[in-house]
């Protein structure tokens, strides 16, 4: 029989082998989340906003790069429901991507498990609801992926973490908003900015009404936070701006960004943005955060801008005065040669240790040019509707990577032209058909009257140029081939082109869509289909819990034999009480 000391070492030993060995592997995450109408008053007026867990906005995804991510969400609204991961890539995996292309919808009264993992990403990004115009009523949220511990950041580690959500606001219901999109009519001007769903700070009487709850960030004298700030909005361009403090931009939608100071930014929409902000000021007030619209009519535009508070632990008395001023309304050059200016950071690392610049996209072939053009809406078969070269998507019955799983013929058509096409507007199912590890460039012309955002889902691009007028086969001499940033959303100014070149290396069906609200529900959307012609075991599968829809309804199962609502703890407490009860087994049997 071994001796007591034996046993206890062989014992210790196991544990920390197991524990070891468990501890290796990416980390798993587990959050349950339901997503229900909560009542607020964000500006004043009683109204229906969407949250999650009783919050507005939701619940922050904190992870580090490559955890694997597990999100249980219940749907408790009155329609189906579907949550997008805006910037995270989905590596191999846009089963997960919470668009109609990719996911059935949730319908009322389910829940659905999403599975991901952030694989080989860093950076500020946020979830929203895709469908049924239902951004316009909340149910956002942020997300944070941070470095391992293995790779430094490009500065010092900052004192605190700060989430910001800017966006405008209507006090009209998701619902109503619809309705009047679907009858042609424009969104109009907001009724308000929210600064993390809160209405302004009484900085103007007779512009803002008493009572208003408003958002205040308190922070310490001397001390640097990062600021993560979101355009979760639905159509409007904002300008942030802090009140006597610069904004120095570190990072921008996973790319850190060569470091440079701005007095005030220009944030379209969908996009994030991460400044470091030193609390340098001697705090005889308390300071101004402010929000603002761009390019929208002065005359039209008496609302209060979005205003919160930065509070100083040591401030003397309230903020008072003149909002910091924003740049000059009619100066949209000002706008976009701030676009200009934002430069990747070639030097610094982020997933992986080598450095972002590794990746010399400008010596790359390019193997297929799309010119998209967008047009305002128009009327198609009697509906209003807005078209990407002549084509405004309808979403079949079946997503499309079900179509394309099942091989099902019919549900669409790889045929979307790579020029703006002279013909009649019509209604289709196209998509892009990329080449798997092509190089891809996409030229973005906005006939549109107003600012355009447009986003690609399953990829980072590389912004390489912008300019007014039309883009030409000659506007490539002035793409900027060396440090334009790698980001995920983009603006398209009216009248104007942007460039992007994309590596097609992650296989999947993709969303390319405008993030302007009212244009995206009326059809300015694309899918692009990116298919490894090789078999490849690392690209998963159709997960387990598939919703079926449309054509393959009849194989969906009853949801009360497919779904349970956990309120799971993390895989590395489960792995701990897992290993170590194995290990007692194991110890027991060894000592008997």
């Amino acid at each position: 029989m071994p001796s007591v000391f034996s046993c206890v070492s062989f014992f210790f030993l196991l544990v920390g082998c197991l524990v070891t060995g468990s501890l290796a592997d990416d980390p798993y995450v587990f959050f349950d989340w339901t997503v229900s109408y909560l009542t607020g008053y964000s500006l004043g007026v009683k109204q229906q906003v969407i949250g999650i867990n009783g919050l507005f906005p939701g619940p922050i995804l904190n992870v580090t790069t490559n955890w694997n991510v597990i999100v249980n969400v219940k749907n408790e609204l009155d329609e189906p429901l579907l949550l997008t991961w805006n910037g995270v890539q989905n590596r191999k995996n846009s089963w997960q991507d919470g668009v109609l292309g990719t996911n059935c919808p949730i319908p009322a009264g389910w829940n659905w498990t999403y599975q991901f993992q952030v694989k080989d990403q860093i950076g500020s990004f946020f979830y929203f609801p895709s469908l049924n115009f239902q951004r316009a009523a909340g149910g956002y949220g942020g997300i944070i992926i941070n470095n391992r511990d293995v790779i430094p950041l490009p500065f010092a580690v900052p004192d605190g973490d700060i989430i910001v959500f800017i966006s405008d606001w209507y006090t009209k219901s998701h619902k109503e908003l619809r309705k009047h999109v679907e009858k042609g009519d424009d969104v109009g001007v907001p009724d308000g900015i929210l600064i993390n769903g809160f209405g302004p700070y009484r900085y103007d009487e007779a512009l803002v009404q008493e009572g208003i709850t408003y958002q205040i960030i308190n922070v310490e004298p001397g001390k640097t936070y990062r600021l993560r700030v979101h355009n979760v909005g639905i159509s409007t361009s904002l300008n942030f701006r802090i009140q006597n403090h610069n904004l120095l931009l570190v990072e921008t939608e996973g790319s850190y960004t060569v470091q440079q100071n701005y007095e005030n930014m220009d944030i379209h929409v969908g996009q994030s943005y991460s400044f470091l902000v030193t609390m340098d000021q001697n705090a005889s007030s308390d300071y101004y955060i402010v929000a603002s619209p761009r390019y929208v009519n002065s005359s039209a535009w008496t609302k209060a801008a979005g205003v919160a508070i930065l509070h100083y632990s040591n401030s003397q008395g309230p903020a008072s005065g003149s909002l910091p001023d924003p740049p000059n309304e009619q100066d949209i050059y000002f706008s976009m040669n701030q676009a200009r200016s934002i430069r990747w950071n070639v030097s610094a690392g982020a997933a992986r240790p080598n450095p972002q610049g590794s990746f010399k996209y400008g010596d790359i072939t390019v193997t297929d040019v799309y010119v998209i053009l967008n047009r305002p809406a128009e009327l198609i078969d009697g509906k209003w509707r807005t078209t990407l070269n002549g084509i405004s998507y309808l979403p079949p019955p079946t997503p499309l990577m079900l179509a394309q799983k099942y091989n099902i013929s019919g549900v669409y058509k790889l045929d979307f032209p790579n020029r703006p096409m002279n013909r009649p507007p019509k209604f289709d199912t196209s998509l892009i058909n990329g080449t798997f590890k092509g190089f891809m460039e996409i030229i973005f012309q906005n006939n549109d009257t107003t600012v355009q955002s447009y986003h690609m889902d399953g990829y980072a691009f590389f912004v390489v140029g912008m300019d007014f007028g039309v883009w030409t086969e000659n506007s490539r001499g002035t793409y900027n081939k060396w440090d334009g940033v790698a980001r995920c959303t983009i603006q398209v100014f009216p009248g104007a082109w942007t460039a992007i070149l994309v590596s097609l290396d992650n296989a999947g069906i993709w969303n390319l869509r405008a993030e302007n609200l009212n244009s995206w529900y009326l059809g300015q959307e694309v899918y692009m289909s990116v298919v490894n012609p090789e078999i490849d075991t690392s690209e998963v599968s159709l997960p387990d819990n598939a919703i079926y829809c449309g054509l393959l309804s009849s194989l969906q199962k009853d949801q009360a034999q497919r779904f349970k609502f956990s309120s799971a703890p993390t895989l590395q407490s489960v792995s701990r009480a897992v290993l170590l009860a194995l290990a007692a087994t194991l110890y027991a049997s060894f000592i008997r």
